[in-house]
């Protein structure tokens, strides 16, 4: 048998690489007796890269281990390997893993009798035991939530950087970090060897982060809501989102010509070049507009925050009304946009498709500080939330149709929840609007359409942990105009801000902590105390929508999911079913946050997941005069109407 070694504390772990026949039976010897002492045992694969259903895809090696030894075996080499390893995950009773969805759907796919239902019961994933520990990442002042930066953090910080030698090996035979998985020898040292330490490092890491998990007092019942989440998200990864090729490629040409034309618009205007600050600055200086921001050089600021200010567009690209848009700021934005969009969507999207023309983006159940969740590969969460253009592309099964289940303003009945504010409690148990309310107060009764949505921007603002200043960038504003708009939202809901105030002041007691209701355990940085309650807010608002994940999936309803998108849920169901599963989605995800009810708005559209946000479009055309003449607008209608 090959044997390297993996040095952990000043300790040589062999790494076993099983290939030969008396390599199997020892592999086997050593499963059967790690089963009948019942000892956890920690499993790990290799493949070709993270595209876990894309043509061409390969599991390459599948690693077992435990603190002391580890076994590899390389798969990609013959069937009978795969039945080997196959074998030794159904006859051991208990897994570790460290960011098991993945592992889980790659064995599922390309071992025999595998599935990811077999292995979930048996396994605890390390991944979510560090976040529920610590959900900073290293850049936001915490250990990180990477296997190797946790077994630095609580192993052994000496331990070689065995990636970092990989990569070197990689660039041997010409690929990259990227590139690299799916060629690199199964023989090479290296390969096998970085292989062996990730299940010896999990295998050792897991009860470190489980004696930390009940030092800090975290509560225990979050660890199987966490596992029960993560195996939902894993199981609409796998069923994917259909997308249209020729509907697809399409888009693709129509974003590049988009590019290209508003860069030409651009160009009038005297920036030749759309990435370029500096054109962009002069330019809009040479224009009249007055742009405080700076960065830290001190050079004109013209991100994208910016832009939209000058462009008079909130973060869905919806007009604010505060001025007259500028542009060139919004040809800028357009062109970009087109860019990326192209590249993010559409081609991601053709190359990512599988053989069935399915795509399926990455469900991280337990992904930002907060835990919020993330749709990566493509970045479907990042879409504007009233934008159909990308959404056209993807679509339901033959006979399907398109359904959209979302909380109704989920935010701010968690923040009359978490402040029990009497004023905007009463609101939204008459069913008032609450941003009706906040424009009446602070601008008066005859307030403006206007007005309205900088009363949404003060209450978001709120909700972010914003100030005046933020306001200000966001609405167009003066900064004296948003600090009175900030002023009389406070007045309109006094208990509310009252609770902030005391809310900042406990995490700052706490050392910058606050538990959560569910329990959740959130870091603050020490100049960050402000953000706490946009933290219990999105962390809260989170969990009430994983909670109504949880309750689909016990009325038997996940099967009609294909993804969860912030506080929205997509599913399609068969065209004389969709209305009934839409309601029952709907009613699974119904429920009441002390004394305050979270309701749904369950939608049914047609084939294309755009269809639902197109009748929005042909609404808001026939009743602003903005939509009527906005680039998109026509083509929404004329797809909506067909």
């Amino acid at each position: 048998m090959i044997t390297y070694e993996f040095p952990v504390r000043e300790q040589l772990v062999p790494v076993h690489v099983v290939l030969s026949d008396d390599d199997r039976r020892a592999f086997r010897e050593w499963v059967i007796g790690q089963a009948r002492e019942g000892r956890r045992v920690a499993v790990d694969t290799e493949a070709t890269g993270l595209d876990t259903f894309s043509p061409g895809f390969r599991l390459r090696v599948v690693q077992f281990g435990t603190e002391d030894v580890a076994y590899v075996l390389p798969v990609d080499y013959n069937r009978q390997l795969q039945e080997l390893a196959a074998w030794a995950l159904e006859t051991l009773p208990s897994l570790l893993m460290f960011n098991a969805p993945f592992d889980c759907l790659v064995m599922g796919r390309h071992l025999p009798r595998v599935t990811l239902e077999s292995l979930w019961p048996k396994t605890t994933d390390g991944y979510i035991l560090a976040h529920l520990c610590d959900p900073r990442q290293r850049l936001q002042g915490g250990v990180g939530n990477k296997l190797k930066e946790r077994a630095e953090h609580h192993i052994d910080p000496l331990s070689p950087d065995q990636q970092k030698e990989l990569i070197a090996e990689f660039h041997k035979i010409g690929k990259t970090k990227d590139t690299g998985w799916a060629h690199i020898s199964l023989t090479n040292k290296s390969y096998l060897t970085y292989a062996g330490a990730d299940v010896i490092l999990t295998s050792r890491l897991v009860p470190k982060l489980e004696a930390e998990l009940q030092r800090l007092s975290v509560n225990p019942v979050l660890v199987p809501f966490e596992h029960q989440l993560a195996l939902i998200c894993a199981i609409i990864e796998r069923r994917g989102m259909r997308i249209n090729r020729e509907t697809t490629g399409r888009l693709s040409g129509r974003l590049a010509e988009e590019a290209v034309r508003y860069a030409e618009t651009a160009s009038r205007y005297g920036v030749a070049n759309v990435n370029s600050t500096r054109q962009l600055s002069e330019a809009l200086l040479g224009m009249g507009e007055t742009i405080p921001e700076r960065t830290a050089s001190g050079a004109v600021q013209v991100d994208k925050t910016v832009l939209m200010r000058l462009a008079d567009v909130d973060k869905d690209w919806q007009p604010i009304g505060s001025r007259t848009g500028n542009p060139l700021a919004m040809a800028v934005l357009r062109s970009k946009r087109a860019g990326k969009w192209r590249v993010s969507y559409a081609e991601a999207m053709l190359a990512k498709a599988d053989a069935d023309d399915r795509v399926h983006p990455k469900i991280g159940a337990l992904m930002a500080r907060t835990a919020r969740m993330s749709v990566a590969d493509p970045p479907f969460q990042q879409l504007p939330s009233g934008d159909w253009t990308v959404r056209h592309c993807v679509e339901a099964d033959e006979g399907r149709r398109m359904i959209s289940v979302d909380f109704s303003s989920v935010e701010p009945r968690v923040m009359a929840a978490l402040s029990e504010d009497p004023v905007m409690t009463a609101a939204i148990l008459r069913g008032a609007d609450l941003h009706n309310l906040t424009a009446e107060s602070v601008f008066g009764a005859d307030f403006t359409s206007g007005q309205r949505k900088v009363a949404k921007v003060v209450q978001l603002g709120v909700a972010y942990g914003g100030g005046a200043k933020t306001i200000a960038a966001q609405t167009g504003l003066t900064l004296p105009a948003a600090q009175a708009a900030l002023k009389g939202y406070k007045r309109t809901y006094p208990t509310l801000a009252r609770y902030i105030r005391a809310l900042q002041r406990q995490v700052q007691r706490d050392g910058y902590e606050l538990r959560t209701p569910s329990g959740r355990r959130l870091v603050f940085d020490r100049d960050a105390a402000y953000a706490s309650f946009n933290g219990e807010i999105q962390s809260t608002a989170r969990d009430i929508f994983a909670q109504g994940m949880l309750e689909i999936q016990e009325r038997g309803l996940t099967p009609y999911v294909l993804a969860p998108i912030h506080d929205e849920i997509v599913a399609d169901a068969p065209a004389a079913e969709a209305e009934d599963v839409a309601r029952e989605i709907g009613e699974a995800m119904r429920m009441t946050f002390r004394g305050i009810p979270i309701d749904t708005d369950p939608d049914v559209g047609g084939r294309s997941w755009g269809s639902l946000y197109m009748k929005k479009a042909e609404t808001m055309i026939e009743h602003d005069s903005w939509y009527a003449t906005h680039p998109d607008a026509a083509q929404a209608a004329e797809l909506a109407r067909a």
